[in-house]
């Protein structure tokens, strides 16, 4: 089967550690649940028939929704089109500066939206997606005189996936969008990432503090007692072993290239911890 993979670049990606967390996943489950889907990387390789998808990103949420509708999806691509034909330093404020005006960007069609967020994605450095206490998006220029904003098989391949299957999209609180999951179902969490130091969390005007990380803690215990099958990926960091004392943590090592600080790029120490054992844990 034609898997598809990220039509965006997303902190904290999971293309490069796909391996290791298919290593841990649960042989079957039901419905699939991932509350913080982000560039969807690990929902594309295991490409469940059955999921619940979310991210608080709205901007990014509605690329998903538009790549659910054929003529959206044409008309998002012959607008990405014409971005490419424009691309330019100037022209990439003016996109992104469309978020300025409140009034105007609510009258943006949806389909311009996801062209917009796919295109700044591309265009902006280093990938980074970054809003500030508004919700603007305010990371520069990327620099590159040329973008290729979207490769079409890859993308034709992800909204076969998500029509062709009971796939729901969701835009809401991490606790909301697992509020009906039960026995056999399989949640993975990808939170933004806690840090010893101080860390890039910005992908919300709320960011994600360490209250945000304890309150995640209780939902894994809650999904844990409901006989869930549960797996949390995050970095090995003190609190995040505290919180998730008793559980199965599997050290890895990850590399990580989108960091508002150069130190946080490169090899890393990351943990995926899971509720169950499988055969992996039994080697």
């Amino acid at each position: 089967m034609l898997k598809g993979k990220p039509f965006v670049k997303w902190a904290g990606g999971k293309r490069q550690i796909i391996d290791k967390l298919k290593k841990y996943a649960p042989d079957e489950f039901d419905t699939y649940f991932e509350p913080f889907v982000g560039g969807g990387a690990f929902l594309f390789e295991l490409s469940p028939r059955k999921a619940v998808i979310n991210d608080f990103n709205q901007e990014l949420m509605n690329v998903y929704n538009v790549l659910c509708d054929e003529d959206k999806f044409k008309k998002m691509c012959k607008v990405l089109n014409s971005y490419e034909k424009q691309h330019s330093e100037e022209f990439y404020y003016e996109i992104r500066n469309k978020d300025r005006n409140k009034k105007s960007f609510s009258k943006l069609s949806d389909y311009t939206r996801a062209a917009r967020t796919i295109y700044l994605n591309k265009a902006c450095f280093n990938g980074l997606y970054r809003v500030n206490s508004k919700n603007e998006f305010n990371v520069p220029f990327g620099k590159k005189t040329k973008v290729n904003t979207y490769e079409g098989d890859n993308l034709i391949t992800v909204s076969n996936y998500l029509t062709m299957n009971d796939v729901k999209i969701l835009c809401c609180d991490f606790a909301t969008v697992v509020k009906d999951a039960k026995k056999g179902d399989f949640i993975y969490f990808d939170p933004p990432y806690d840090s010893d130091t101080s860390t890039f969390n910005s992908y919300t005007e709320d960011g994600f503090g360490k209250d945000e990380q304890k309150r995640l803690a209780k939902v894994f215990k809650d999904l844990d007692s409901l006989g869930c099958y549960v797996m949390l990926s995050n970095h090995n960091t003190h609190l995040v072993n505290e919180l998730y004392k008793g559980y199965n943590i599997h050290v890895i090592e990850a590399k990580r290239n989108i960091n508002a600080n150069a130190k946080g790029r490169g090899k890393v120490e990351e943990v995926i911890i899971t509720n169950y054992i499988n055969n992996e844990d039994i080697k």
